[in-house]
């Protein structure tokens, strides 16, 4: 991802309206989409959630007038891991500390730090071709481990510590830059761009806690405690439907675990026959050709979070809406990997598989349906 000068994408990935997209035992009608940026590859990181909340930010601004835009996802990596390494400090190590985080991270780092351009800040000091964090993580995940079991007092210079390793790997960050011959900050150039992260929500759906209620999902990344709105499984899925008709997009925090999520075969369902029973064949065909899905409840999803069978592993971003030959409907989702698979990098959910492994999603409070946003007071 590592660019010259300023890249300009692509401002369109899909043709809208009603087209019809192919592949062996699947027939999709497009039926819903929206304008994004190029697929990128996260490679050999844990920061999807940069990558899915810096395209679907990439995708308001194209939504705004102000793109396509190529921002850099390693900004927002660098700006929270020392909040992140703060906490486990404060923690005395009994808190997160991998390479994982939220959408909200994203957010609020805009808020707190602003954002640059990829071409301004492509966080690759270490001179490969693409992203690898394996290193960068050890070395910084031993130094803070070091730290935290020296005991005593810790000396003013630590965190300065910290923001070498930081700066070593992923470059240290600028405090102007110049775009279209103009010089920003990276909060001037957030201002500029009308990137507002107060604007922006997550909603959640877990009957753990009272519906109408915010709280923070209990999942290890939530390390700053970020704090989601609890609606009812079909408030969740309303909420998505009635974004992506109104032309915005959604960032989605989920479980792509599942033998049933197939990159390779272009699609993720949730069938009634599961992988345990099904025999060598039947493994083999797996999302070959829609079959039989399963009608997931609200206590089906909340079983599903209870016994850790559903988790936030992965954060992709969602971008249209399309109905395969029986009529059911899947979501057009971007993922991080690279142009992998029939569909270039992107894969199609099936609303069943979204239901059960559905953790959160993002929105513009402008993309909530009217008695949502007037239950959240926006």
């Amino acid at each position: 991802m590592m660019r010259t000068c300023l890249a300009v994408l692509a401002c369109s990935l899909f043709v809208t309206g009603n087209v019809r997209a192919q592949q062996e035992g699947f027939s999709f009608d497009i039926v819903q989409d929206v304008t994004t940026t190029s697929v990128k590859n996260q490679a050999r990181t844990g920061t999807c959630w940069s990558f899915a909340t810096s395209s679907f930010v990439e995708t308001e601004l194209i939504r705004m007038g102000k793109g396509p835009l190529d921002l850099s996802e390693m900004y927002f990596v660098r700006m929270n891991y020392p909040q992140k390494v703060e906490n486990y400090v404060r923690m005395h190590g009994r808190a997160a500390l991998g390479q994982g985080s939220l959408a909200q991270d994203v957010t609020r780092a805009i808020g707190l730090y602003g954002l640059v351009p990829e071409s301004v800040y492509p966080g690759r000091r270490y001179g490969a071709e693409q992203h690898d964090h394996s290193e960068l993580h050890t070395v910084l995940k031993g130094a803070v481990d070091a730290l935290v079991e020296k005991g005593g007092a810790l000396s003013p210079v630590w965190e300065d510590a910290v923001g070498g390793i930081l700066d070593a790997y992923l470059g240290a960050t600028p405090n102007e830059f110049t775009y279209n011959g103009e010089i920003h900050t990276p909060k001037s150039f957030a201002a500029v761009l009308g990137v507002d992260p107060e604007a922006y929500v997550e909603l959640t759906s877990f009957s753990h806690h009272p519906f109408g209620d915010r709280f923070a999902i209990e999942i290890p990344d939530n390390w700053a405690r970020n704090q989601s709105y609890n609606v009812p499984l079909e408030q969740l899925i309303g909420v998505m439907d009635h974004a992506l008709e109104h032309g915005f997009s959604v960032a989605w925090d989920g479980d792509v675990s599942e033998r049933s999520f197939c990159q390779g075969k272009g699609v993720a369902i949730w069938p009634v026959n599961q992988w345990a029973a099904r025999s060598a064949d039947e493994r083999r065909t797996l999302c070959d050709a829609p079959e039989a899905e399963i009608e997931v409840t609200q206590a089906r999803r909340q079983r599903g979070f209870d016994d850790y069978s559903s988790s936030d592993d992965h954060l992709m971003h969602i971008t249209g809406i399309a109905r395969d030959q029986r009529g059911i409907e899947y979501y057009i989702t971007k993922n991080s990997w690279g142009e992998t698979g029939p569909k270039d990098g992107f894969i199609y959910m099936s609303e069943s598989y979204v239901r059960a492994k559905t953790i959160a999603i993002l929105v513009h409070e402008d993309a909530l349906p009217g008695d949502i946003r007037s239950a959240l007071g926006r």
